[in-house]
């Protein structure tokens, strides 16, 4: 397909604005981009959009999309396995429910890519899925072709949530102590599993095979930072301790929510790969959030702290994702990064940018179009691709 006369807002490394501009896609992917002026013929399904902007899908990237269901019970509520406290063998897919209607609400506000994650009531969860909001492929919708990348990360939960969740239950956790030392003692399993693994391949004559673990088999990735932890953290203490985590068993960290972020940027900047900020439109309904400003994800993005906007989703419900940037413009986020902070920012942040967060050849045909500006909460979206399927 040709869409022709638009504006498009790139969202590449140049920060490029085509003015009037043509994206042409084939396959599913991106296939060329650039200005009309240099528009080569194109034998195909062509249509005139008459100067109207482009984006990447937007991207939200820290959700529960699809295990929390709404209207209903414990029967669809599958997001956090609180029998155990240390989960990290799950796999969040294999509970999502595809048919969940926020999937299509997303869609319509031009959220093409979530972030979907375990809940936080366990120190470790569980592992973390980036999956588009819809199957191109048609048919009844199936999580293993939405897909992007699992898992993306692996959940761990620091502070409140978990003591709190078996503080009634009468079992450890139920001090912030606890809840390092269950993480730490997970960690240095696993690496040492990786280790003897490691011997094994190498010389399995001299070196026994260890016992198969399938939660140190989870944590390998980890371990060897193909990908990283999201650390649930709001409070400074936590942030830190999820940094002093990381720093011993040399994992990568990306810090989730960071309520008091903006307190720290200096070390986040160092230390981390980045902050999924918010939910912004929230109260301070537990105690964690006492420092909650509606100011820190514009703080931190000021300092150069690489940022994304989440909803939290069921928190916020995934379509306000928009409104949760325009929130943050509204607190002096500067606009073009708050456009960044729901486009390539999480994109990076997740490891998926090879994939969506900005239009350029070669990645997925995931769109989103407006005759009006996206962060104006009276504006909604002309149209919506993802893999090549306008809608």
């Amino acid at each position: 397909m040709l869409i022709t006369n638009i504006t498009i807002y790139t969202m590449n490394d140049q920060d490029e604005i085509i003015e009037n501009g043509y994206i042409y896609t084939e396959n599913g992917k991106i296939a060329d981009v650039g200005s009309m002026e240099n528009l080569p013929q194109h034998n195909t399904e062509s249509k005139d959009m008459n100067g109207a902007r482009v984006y990447p899908g937007f991207i939200d990237a820290h959700t529960h999309l699809g295990i929390f269901g709404d209207s209903v019970g414990m029967e669809d509520t599958d997001g956090n396995e609180d029998s155990d406290p240390i989960t990290p063998q799950l796999s969040v897919i294999d509970a999502v429910n595809t048919n969940n209607r926020y999937f299509a609400e997303a869609l319509r506000e031009g959220i093409t890519t979530v972030i979907v994650s375990p809940g936080s009531t366990n120190p470790i969860a569980g592992q973390i899925a980036a999956v588009k909001t819809f199957d191109s492929t048609g048919g009844e919708p199936r999580i293993d072709n939405m897909i992007i990348k699992s898992p993306a990360a692996i959940k761990f939960a620091l502070g409140e949530n978990p003591k709190s969740t078996y503080n009634d239950k009468d079992q450890m956790p139920v001090t912030r102590m606890a809840v390092a030392a269950m993480i730490r003692e997970m960690l240095e399993k696993a690496r040492r599993y990786e280790r003897q693994k490691y011997f094994y391949e190498k010389d399995s004559k001299t070196y026994d095979e260890p016992e198969y673990d399938q939660k140190c088999e989870a944590l390998l990735p980890l371990m060897k930072r193909e990908i990283p932890a999201h650390f649930h953290a709001h409070t400074s203490g936590d942030i830190y301790t999820a940094l002093r985590i990381a720093k011993e068993f040399n994992i990568r960290a990306v810090i989730v929510h960071a309520t008091e972020g903006h307190k720290m940027y200096e070390d986040l900047i160092r230390e981390t790969e980045g902050v999924l900020s918010g939910p912004i439109m929230t109260d301070r309904s537990k105690p964690e959030l006492r420092g909650h400003i509606a100011a820190s994800a514009a703080m931190m993005s000021e300092q150069g702290v690489p940022l994304a906007l989440i909803t939290d989703h069921p928190e916020i419900p995934v379509n306000y994702l928009t409104v949760c940037a325009a929130i943050a413009v509204r607190y002096h986020m500067d606009r073009y990064e708050a456009l960044k902070a729901i486009t390539i920012n999480p994109a990076k942040i997740c490891g998926i940018a090879d994939r969506v967060g900005s239009i350029e050849t070669g990645k997925d045909a995931d769109l989103v179009i407006y005759e009006g500006d996206p962060l104006d909460i009276t504006h909604a979206p002309l149209g919506r691709m993802i893999n090549g399927c306008l809608m």
